[in-house]
């Protein structure tokens, strides 16, 4: 175990707070640059084309926003979390589809004016010239991903036709990337413009190929993932430990996940997340996971031998976001693979875990979890009952009773949205400080 996995920093900026700081700041600093080029070369034929050229710059380095948060950056990951930062994702392509429709619509009325014809006959006219074809097809599928988004769509979809249907952005990006090239002027201004410009979109495009693309390959190249033990852990639950060359290389760590796909038992695009449910040991990986899916329920006829292509490790539910001594785990469900990975970076003393299942039969990993609380001297609450049965054992009346320092102790939370959701809401009436409260939420769509 690293020595600094449970020491607690203080006096130093918390690594979720430098991690954002840095976001941020990246971001404000290429707007204003944004903001300075078009003032200086972003007039267009017309008062409203010149409108029209403020959204189309800015629904630029949306794009460019978007895939530095998909990119899966080790740095920014490991301190935000890919939970996180997707949630950001979600509503930056929000705010990038009206600016584009803004934009859009914005083009077609300038050039109208300009050309005193209907917007109708504006819109076809334009269809008809590349340059803006590229620009209407980039937005139209933008606005598709958009709609196959929204909560209420996304529900009934599955995830696989669901994820299909977002790759299509890759192709939006292309468009867009075209159209700016052949419409833009702003900033073909000058020399230091062009730079500018190029510099960023290599730098967005790099980081995504990079992140998604090749050091995936080169981490699966290296480490060669293989199926070593398949154990089941209950009728719906199972365990699939992972072994390869270097790991102790791999910079893994407890609480982490990884995209674990088995191309020689599944089709390769069948991936899931699952948690790291014990801590890396630098020989061998373990999952848990329990069967929700046709993905996750066939992991118990996985062959012994079967190459793993896995991708990560991801996620900020690590040791290195602690702040105090003591800790409180909340799990619910299977949700407990992290936290019990976390249990083995524990230092001996003050720990209190909290797992919520519906009744000890559905504890999965409960012998380990409690083998691990005993040794180091902490306390274990088995929290049994269905949803609305008996008193809520979430409600903060309930977190106090059980943790009466609550406020001075890190809160780690991992379980099902519903139950993650409660707690987090009673840490915020308890005034647990936002940055003791460290939470992992499951999905990344």
């Amino acid at each position: 175990m690293e020595a600094t996995s449970t020491q607690v920093r203080q006096g130093t900026i918390p690594p979720v707070v430098a991690a954002r700081w840095a976001l941020w700041t990246f971001v404000i600093v290429n707007l204003v640059i944004v903001e300075v080029l078009f003032l200086t070369a972003g007039t267009g034929k017309n008062g409203v084309l010149t409108v029209a050229k403020f959204f189309g710059l800015h629904a630029a380095v949306l794009m460019m926003f978007q895939l530095l948060l998909v990119a899966r950056l080790p740095w920014l990951d490991r301190r935000i979390g890919m939970d996180r930062l997707t949630v950001w994702h979600r509503w930056v392509g929000f705010t990038l589809l009206w600016t584009l429709l803004t934009h859009a619509v914005l083009v077609v009325l300038g050039y109208a004016r300009l050309d005193d014809a209907s917007m109708t006959k504006t819109f076809v006219a334009l269809a008809g010239v590349p340059a803006s074809l590229f620009g209407m097809l980039a937005a139209a599928i933008v606005a598709v991903v958009a709609a196959v988004s929204a909560r209420q769509v996304r529900r009934r979809l599955r995830y696989e036709t669901w994820h299909g249907v977002h790759l299509l952005l890759y192709l939006a990006l292309g468009l867009a990337f075209v159209h700016q090239l052949q419409e833009t002027t702003t900033f073909s201004s000058s020399a230091p413009a062009v730079i500018y410009w190029w510099a960023l979109w290599l730098f967005a495009f790099g980081a995504l190929v990079t992140g998604r693309i090749v050091m995936p390959l080169w981490r699966n190249a290296y480490h060669r993932f293989e199926v070593v033990a398949v154990v089941p852990e209950s009728d719906d639950v199972v365990s699939v430990r992972v072994t390869g060359r270097h790991l102790d290389r791999l910079p893994a760590r407890a609480g982490q996940f990884c995209i674990w796909r088995f191309p020689g038992h599944n089709h390769w695009w069948l991936a899931n997340p699952f948690s790291l449910s014990a801590a890396p040991d630098g020989r061998t990986l373990r999952l848990t996971a329990k069967a929700v899916g046709s993905t996750s329920a066939g992991l118990r006829h996985v062959p012994v031998g079967t190459r793993a292509f896995v991708e990560g490790p991801y996620g900020a539910f690590t040791s290195l976001h602690r702040t105090r001594p003591g800790a409180l785990l909340i799990a619910g469900g299977v949700g407990i693979t992290p936290v019990r990975a976390l249990l083995e970076e524990e230092p001996a003393g003050d720990v209190v875990v909290l797992y919520r299942v519906r009744s000890e039969d559905d504890a999965v990993l409960v012998d380990e979890v409690r083998t691990l609380v005993a040794g180091l001297g902490g306390r274990l609450h088995l929290l049994t009952g269905r949803r609305g049965e008996g008193s809520p054992p979430f409600e903060p009346e309930s977190l106090r009773a059980l943790v009466p320092d609550i406020t001075e102790r890190d809160v780690y939370v991992c379980g099902p949205p519903a139950m993650t959701s409660a707690v987090l809401s009673a840490l915020h009436r308890l005034k647990v400080p936002h940055l003791q409260v460290h939470a992992e939420r499951f999905g990344l769509a």
